[in-house]
Order: C-alpha cells, then structure tokens, then sequence
C-alpha cells in the first residue's frame, strides 16, 4: 500500500510500504541509514542538521531508520534518540544492530547471549525507546552458533 507524503510542500512524494519479514513488520520502502551522520564519512555532522534532516524524511514519507551501536561509536543511536523525541517515535520503524564490540580501544566480534542482552539494553536507553523494531546482528560471531545467539 502507498501513502502519500508531506504536506504538498514537497511535490507529491510518495514512498510505498512493505512487509519485511513473516512476522508483520511493515516500513516504508525507502529507508534511511543513519551512519555518515555521525561517522565514517567525515567529522559527525551538527545535531541539529541532523535531526532536521531525519524530520524531513518521515515528513516526506521516510519511516524506516537504521543505525547501530557501533556509529559513533554509541553516538548516533544517542542523536536517533533525540530526534524521536516528541511524539516522532510512533511515527516510524527503527532497526539497530549488535556485534562488534570496542573493549580497551580494541575491536571484537561478538555473538555470546550475555552480550547480545546487554547491548540491547544499552542500545534501548540510548535511543530512549523501549521497544526496537528490527534488531540485527552487525557482524556474525563465529565461534558462536547462530542458534545460540538469537536465543
């Protein structure tokens, strides 16, 4: 089903919807990636912008988000959180990933449940939400049966 976007302001734009997955989850089928905004691609760009450009998106039609807790690292789940303030997180789908740890300045793929919960739990009080709606291994452990780490 498509819904239509914006307030006019933005020429008409449409962005469909989707299910993703058997479970029901349906997003918009343009999604947003969150990481140039806090790393990898340059100095992390201003707050503000940032959050302006997310408000934008979900005005345009955009619903569904990815970051990580890896970004920043931990900082733009942080600037995520900030821009779903308000009324703004029911408005939209928001994936998040685990699995590569940073311990002593010293990166680590991780897959053990102990870590997997606690990443989670840290992951939902950055973001200030407490539901995630798609929450996905980064990088797959291999010492780790993947059955043990969804479980």
């Amino acid at each position: 089903m498509a819904r239509e976007a914006g307030s006019g302001n933005d020429g008409g734009v449409i962005v469909g919807r989707m299910k993703l997955g058997s479970q029901g989850l349906e997003v918009s089928r343009q999604g947003l990636g969150c990481m140039g905004m806090s790393a990898f691609y340059g100095p992390p760009k201003p707050d503000t912008d940032m959050i302006a450009l997310i408000h934008y998106a979900i005005r345009s039609g955009v619903t569904f988000f990815d970051t990580s807790d890896i970004y920043g690292p931990f900082t733009n789940e942080i600037l995520l959180g900030k821009a779903l303030q308000g009324g703004v997180r029911e408005k939209v789908e928001l994936a998040t990933k685990f699995g590569i740890s940073f311990q002593d300045g010293k990166r680590e793929i991780r897959g053990d449940p102990a870590y997997v919960r606690a990443a989670c739990e840290s992951s939902l009080q950055r973001l200030g939400i407490d539901c995630i709606d798609l929450y996905y291994q980064h990088r797959v452990d291999t010492r780790v049966p993947i059955e043990v780490t969804v479980s």
